[in-house]
């Protein structure tokens, strides 16, 4: 199974970011990360992965139009995606940057898609995904380790 993180990062910290993630997923058996940015995804990509965990640095509140385009670009693929797992990462340059409401733009999309929605675990912080400011500290590397296992285990929780 695959579980794709998808990501937009004009600075390189969201990439940065994805990066850790990938590796959480990667560190499930059975589950394989696939990295992509905004430039690179495609519909078969969305299709082909049983979780998404997409992610974008703070734009105003809200995510980067590259990554609002994917999802409008693919709402094609939306009756396939249903029952999916989806979760989100952001990043930002304040502390109170709007990360937490750029996060929920991501999973709105999500819902739109009628996918499954999950946060960080417990372990994490138990909020709304993994979010930073700046580049990601040890922590928040932990952090996004711990998203993309917990989206990795789901998935293939769901495809039972």
């Amino acid at each position: 199974m695959k579980v794709l993180v998808l990501y937009y990062s004009k600075g390189g910290n969201t990439k940065k970011l994805a990066r850790e993630i990938v590796e959480g997923v990667n560190s499930v058996e059975a589950v394989q990360g696939v990295l992509k940015s905004t430039d690179e995804v495609t519909k078969e990509d969305f299709i082909e992965a049983g979780g998404i965990i997409a992610g974008s640095p703070v734009y105003f509140g809200n995510m980067a139009a590259q990554l609002k385009a994917v999802f409008d670009n693919f709402v094609s693929t939306r009756r396939k995606m249903e029952g999916k797992v989806g979760a989100a990462f952001t990043t930002s340059g304040d502390p109170s940057g709007g990360k937490e409401t750029t996060m929920m733009s991501i999973i709105q999309a999500f819902l739109i898609y009628g996918m499954v929605i999950t946060g960080d675990p417990l372990s994490a912080t138990g909020h709304y995904g993994v979010a930073c400011v700046g580049t990601p500290d040890d922590e928040i590397k932990e952090n996004a380790k711990k998203l993309g296992a917990r989206v990795a285990q789901l998935a293939l929780k769901l495809s039972d």
